[in-house]
């Protein structure tokens, strides 16, 4: 493989849950109202994963539509990446168990936790290995299983997070694919968003979210502009020249301060939270799948990703589609 190589999207999946959580279900979990809800975060319902499942059954379902869809055999697959903070297990990665359930190679495979960010991770990563020619094809995949680590008593939390997982099909190509990915960390605000309890410092403690809304939404607004800014300027473009803007689906205030700022108009703004809430590393795959099967993305069109969320972690990506 030659130095000219580019890493690009051939094929996207998802996979999204049968059980329904409406705003209306949550009035008799919380204090909150259809309405309340929908004016603060634009969110209708979520998905709920079944108890007896976990995020690796997801990301296996997600990744064969993906294979399936960019008509690579899994034993054509290099590596497999994995995006998520809610894994089946502390040890062995959900990247492993895929590899077993989708029956590849024994490639590389691993898990990264960026937060909401992990997908946009996982794509920095697989541009680096196909570009200097360590991977072909890779697996990548964003998933989580939020309804695991909420705390359905907390109105703060439990009316944002839904289950869901994405998958792409990323490979070397001869035209531009991924143009560029800028990612960015303060750990300064790690405890404004994250599950005290499961790790190392406090293994028995709550593995619920706790999340510091006001502060989050103030810094997300100022870092996605500055960031998403900064993806444009390394890809070589403008933001006129962006079609579609993929934002994380976090929260639809925060998706129109985000737009506005950079100064988008609504029609190349991707929404679809109002369906899924807040899915965390599986947030913008789902956005691109439905966009794709909507018609929304044509070839050679700019397509601009931007997420942030715990840690704080932030990135964002153009791709040439």
């Amino acid at each position: 493989m030659d130095n000219l190589s580019y890493a690009k999207i051939t094929g996207t999946g998802i996979y999204i849950p049968e059980k329904i959580l409406s705003n209306k279900d949550l009035e008799s979990l919380v204090d909150t109202s259809d309405e309340w809800i929908k004016a603060r975060t634009g969110i209708s319902e979520r998905r709920i994963l079944e108890k007896d499942k976990a995020t690796s059954d997801m990301c296996y379902e997600a990744c064969l539509q993906a294979l399936k869809n960019s008509s690579t055999n899994p034993d054509e697959i290099d590596g497999i990446i994995v995006g998520t903070v809610t894994p089946d297990y502390m040890t062995p990665s959900v990247a492993c168990l895929l590899q077993d359930k989708l029956n590849t190679r024994k490639v590389f495979a691993f898990d990264l936790s960026a937060g909401c960010s992990g997908f946009i991770y996982c794509l920095s990563i697989a541009k680096a290995m196909i570009e200097n020619g360590q991977a072909k094809k890779l697996l990548l995949v964003g998933a989580e299983n939020l309804s695991k680590i909420v705390d359905y008593t907390d109105r703060g939390t439990c009316i944002l997070f839904g289950d869901g997982a994405g998958a792409v099909v990323i490979e070397e190509s001869d035209t531009p694919g991924i143009m560029s990915v800028c990612l960015g960390a303060s750990g300064n605000e790690a405890e404004l968003l994250y599950t005290p309890g499961g790790g190392s410092k406090d293994p028995n403690g709550s593995r619920f979210l706790v999340m510091h809304g006001k502060e989050v939404f103030k810094e997300a607004v100022k870092v996605i502009q500055s960031n998403s800014l900064e993806a444009i300027e390394a890809a070589g473009i403008t933001p006129n020249e962006i079609d579609l803007f993929i934002p994380h689906q976090a929260n639809m205030r925060i998706i129109e301060a985000a737009r506005e700022r950079l100064d988008l108009p609504i029609e190349k703004c991707f929404v679809n939270i109002e369906k899924y809430g807040n899915t965390s590393s599986a947030s913008v795959l789902l956005a691109l799948h439905e966009a794709l099967n909507e018609s929304k993305i044509k070839k050679g069109d700019n397509i601009l990703f931007s997420v942030f969320g715990a840690g704080f972690a932030w990135g964002s990506a153009v791709l040439k589609w």
